[in-house]
């Protein structure tokens, strides 16, 4: 079944659960083959993640912070 359109969480969750389920039943995750679930997990997450346009780093609560030099030079970005 395809994926889901969507950018809500439970839209991912599904989303990931739907990708994780079918590497269950068939061993690949579209024409990848995780070697462990943890990895397919991970692949997962991250293909779902992507069709929802956002970034993973943004799902843990974090993300990059722009701090700006006192000396006025370009700013420095902070992961």
């Amino acid at each position: 079944m395809p994926l889901k359109k969507g950018s809500s969480q439970k839209t991912i969750s599904r989303n990931i659960g739907e990708l994780v389920g079918t590497y269950k039943e068939k061993g690949r995750i579209g024409t990848s083959k995780p070697k462990s679930k943890g990895a397919a997990v991970k692949q997962a997450a991250a293909i779902a993640y992507a069709k929802a346009g956002k970034s993973r780093k943004m799902s843990d609560g974090g993300g990059v912070r722009v701090v700006k030099k006192k000396d006025g030079n370009r700013p420095v970005k902070i992961y």
